[in-house]
């Protein structure tokens, strides 16, 4: 197969280092970018004069046809060519003739490629960003039905106050609107337009980058050639992004797996996303969950692999840099595939909200509320600390909880306890009493979701 570059050489390349050296096994995925870009560098081209008209008008023919036809299924990109540049001007030509060879006129494949690479993670940053919505909305579709539903909470994964499953499940909307926020960033700032920059050094051609720019839907041009088509700092920002999302991701899917457990029972997870075990049946795996937290490990390592490629490259571009496509390719295909098995799964989970109250009260959860409630007869708060220490003490010993140990025995440990303490011990009264901004309290959480509703109609 010739090569774009062939006329310097007098020799074939090596069979294996041309298939070393071949891209178009992989950035093939670039084609429907590669066709866009080129369709604004010839209109571009057109306008300035440096193409006729009808030249112009010919080239955008052909390639409007060869688009048809790759998405149509008639026409099979060729992994024989060495990058999807080289197949789509090889095919331009042979369609429409010689008019095809000044496709490439005031352009590099370094700006080319730059700019298919931006187009494309440019709608992988807005598919991402859509995929959160939607898991942001069944979020707030679980809280607004579980804003009653109490449960424990937990620090050093031991029992630590009484909360509800729709406060729970609000720490994780803030960690993907955190997400969110960062898409919308990376694409504010990655939205510049590199084509025009050429090899490195710009063009002698009148080209109007303001104009492909504009075309192609950005911002405007990028304004330094070199690092135009050497920077990658957008794809390390991206994938920056996305190990995030997968850690939230991961995070969430190791409470469900835990919850899941014979031991704490406070979801069962929909038969469309478990498995079983080909030896045990009574088995009901929590595999997609367990896939999500596996797989961000994988997330990390694309991000890592990038970073390590790009750190010791002088300007302007290297062949190094064609290492950043596999490594973005799986993380954009990864985390999307995550998201939307993870918001299917958590769409369809049931919450046993009878083993979550029942949790919350055999763990002592109610213990700093016992000892607010002896501040609020006049102990002080390290006197009322140790009270309740030998209260929960006393109970371990007899099996027991706060909520239902008899009162005569409360007096033993402090006489400051009276009837009213069962009031201030209850699930209900832990958790409604707190009614400060982000607290669990039914108050301040409708509050929350009045917000967070409005966050979403608005975006």
């Amino acid at each position: 197969m010739a090569q774009l570059w062939g006329g310097r050489f007098t020799k074939e390349t090596d069979k294996l280092v041309y298939a070393f050296n071949a891209s178009i096994g992989f950035d093939k995925r670039l084609w429907q970018q590669d066709i866009e870009g080129s369709i604004a560098h010839v209109k571009m081209l057109g306008k300035q004069g440096i193409l006729t008209t009808e030249e112009m008008q010919r080239i955008i023919d052909g390639l409007d046809s060869i688009r048809a036809d790759v998405e149509s299924g008639r026409l099979v990109i060729d992994d024989s060519f060495e990058d999807i540049h080289s197949f789509v001007e090889a095919v331009l030509t042979e369609r429409i003739g010689d008019a095809g060879k000044k496709l490439h006129t005031g352009r590099s494949r370094n700006d080319q490629v730059a700019l298919d690479m931006r187009l494309y993670t440019r709608i992988q940053v807005q598919m991402t960003d859509e995929l959160l919505k939607e898991l942001l909305s069944v979020i707030v579709r679980i809280m607004e039905e579980n804003l009653d539903t109490y449960m424990p909470g937990f620090t050093h994964l031991q029992k630590a106050q009484p909360l509800t499953l729709a406060h729970h499940l609000g720490a994780y909307f803030e960690m993907f609107r955190r997400d969110r926020l960062r898409m919308q960033d990376i694409l504010k700032r990655m939205n510049y337009c590199p084509l025009g920059a050429g090899a490195l050094a710009g063009t002698t051609y009148p080209l109007d980058r303001d104009y492909t720019a504009e075309l192609l839907g950005f911002e405007g041009p990028t304004l330094n050639s070199m690092d135009s088509v050497s920077d990658r700092d957008y794809l390390i920002e991206f994938l920056s992004a996305l190990s995030t999302v997968m850690m939230h991701l991961s995070r969430f899917s190791e409470e469900i797996i835990i919850w899941n457990s014979d031991e704490y029972r406070f979801v069962e997870i929909d038969d469309a996303y478990s498995t079983g075990s080909s030896i045990m049946p009574q088995k009901k795996n929590p595999d997609i969950a367990e896939l999500v937290r596996g797989k961000t490990g994988r997330v990390y390592g694309d991000l890592i692999a990038l970073l390590t490629v790009m750190k010791g490259l002088p300007l302007a571009y290297n062949k190094d840099m064609q290492e950043d496509k596999e490594t973005a390719f799986d993380a954009f295909d990864t985390v999307k595939d995550c998201l939307i098995l993870f918001t299917g799964m958590l769409d369809t989970i049931k919450f046993r909200k009878d083993r979550m109250a029942e949790s919350a009260m055999k763990g002592f959860t109610n213990a700093t509320d016992a000892a607010d409630y002896l501040v609020g007869k006049g102990v002080p708060f390290r006197e009322a600390h140790s009270i309740v220490g030998r209260l929960v003490l006393y109970c371990i010993e007899k099996n027991t909880s706060i909520d239902v140990l008899p009162l005569e025995e409360m007096k033993k440990i402090s006489g400051r306890f009276e009837e009213d303490i069962y009031d201030a011990v209850s699930l209900k009264s832990c958790v409604e009493k707190r009614l400060t901004t982000g607290a669990p309290g039914r108050g301040a959480m409708e509050k929350v979701l009045a917000v967070y509703k409005d966050y979403l109609n608005g975006n």
